[in-house]
């Protein structure tokens, strides 16, 4: 299965609701939220105007014409939020589409657009049951703080320069 990533376009902004609700970690056994869940306040902050806040940035995964997945940063005051400097990450792919690496792709291309920018460091907010949260310490995240359910993990974009 081939896919290309690539950065969504603004007439694609609109599919970040539906990756926002797949985004949501449903563990084994519970029933999914309604889809009506991703019209709360905290989580609109996620896609609300998205493309109009300096720091917005997103890429897609496309498979034959398809976006199966995307991750996209905007600085924002969200479960992952670190400071005013650091954009937070969220990401997802369609459930048809996941185990086959396009969330690692997704993932390390974002960090190199970001290293590429200047970011120094890039954080989000995962639940610990997550099986995602081995994919985010293998490319570099690293937890900094946590609560009972989920983590709080940054990567930091520009340490091999600094060694």
């Amino acid at each position: 299965m081939d896919y290309i990533i690539r950065e969504m376009k603004k007439e694609e902004y609109v599919l970040l609701s539906d990756f926002l609700y797949e985004a949501i970690y449903i563990p084994d056994g519970v029933k999914p939220p309604p889809r009506a869940v991703i019209n709360l306040p905290e989580l609109q902050e996620y896609i609300v105007d998205f493309g109009t806040r300096k720091h917005d940035r997103a890429l897609v995964a496309e498979m034959q014409g398809q976006i199966v997945g995307t991750i996209w940063v905007r600085i924002m005051n969200d479960y992952g939020h670190l400071d005013e400097d650091t954009p937070s990450l969220a990401m997802s792919v369609y459930q048809d589409y996941r185990g086959l690496g396009i969330g690692t792709a997704l993932l390390k291309e974002l960090l190199l657009v970001l290293k590429s920018q200047g970011y120094p460091k890039v954080s989000l907010s995962v639940q610990k049951a997550n099986y995602a949260v081995k994919m985010y310490q293998t490319a570099g995240f690293y937890v900094v703080s946590e609560n009972a359910e989920e983590y709080i993990m940054v990567a930091d974009l520009q340490e091999k320069e600094r060694k």
